[in-house]
């Protein structure tokens, strides 16, 4: 298992699915994760806030990942929400509902059903210190915020002001550090991977090796 952890816009979500793909192992995306429960939060109407509407609907909840023909489907409550869980309303509301304790714990639970029985590639912020301690190799990448911004200006592909994408990255970065509940933090034993001048090839092949010679000692 490899956990991989990291800022907004260090590449870990494209690194950890071009390193699943080249090893043969199962890329767990905890982020499409979070926006599926988000949709479901929407889609009945649900206040985020009221813990007991929320544990009665996190109750009645599964989310399944599957890659088919190498691209990601998602399901909810065995409905394929592939599309659905891009739309503009859920990427507003995902991050503070990916904040809240309740929905946490039931993140990490499904992300631990989803990981049995199966070698991976899971990233996010809390993988290596939260979801998967026990992870045979951990990865901490980061990047500095001038590059991060650089990277999602280009993602977003729109005339948003690099201020102003800047900005969001760092206000991100102190809400993801600063919670309560599973903050982003480098635990002691993840090694440390600054991509600020590597490209995203160059990163994927770093992190191969890593995994190549990890399975090797084991062995």
């Amino acid at each position: 298992m490899i956990a991989i952890d990291g800022p907004a816009g260090s590449g870990k979500s494209t690194t950890a699915r071009l390193v699943a793909q080249k090893l043969g192992f199962f890329h767990l995306d905890t982020g499409a994760m979070y926006r599926a429960i988000t949709l479901k939060i929407l889609q009945h109407g649900v206040d985020p806030k009221d813990h007991r509407q929320l544990k009665k609907l996190l109750a009645h909840t599964r989310i399944d990942l599957k890659w088919q023909a190498g691209k990601l489907r998602v399901f909810l409550d065995k409905k394929d929400v592939t599309s659905a869980i891009r739309q503009p309303a859920v990427s507003e509301l995902v991050s503070p509902v990916s904040a809240i304790g309740l929905i946490r714990q039931k993140m990490v639970a499904e992300q631990r059903r989803l990981a049995i029985g199966k070698n991976l590639v899971c990233e996010g912020r809390d993988i290596a210190s939260v979801v998967f301690p026990k992870a045979q190799l951990k990865i901490y990448l980061d990047c500095s915020l001038a590059e991060r911004a650089r990277r999602r200006q280009q993602e977003l592909a729109a005339q948003i002001p690099r201020a102003q994408v800047e900005k969001n990255i760092r206000t991100r970065d102190r809400l993801d550090s600063s919670r309560r509940i599973s903050p982003l933090r480098r635990v002691p034993a993840a090694i440390l991977i600054d991509t600020t001048h590597l490209t995203i090839d160059e990163q994927v092949a770093i992190v191969c090796a890593l995994a190549r010679r990890r399975l090797q000692n084991q062995n």
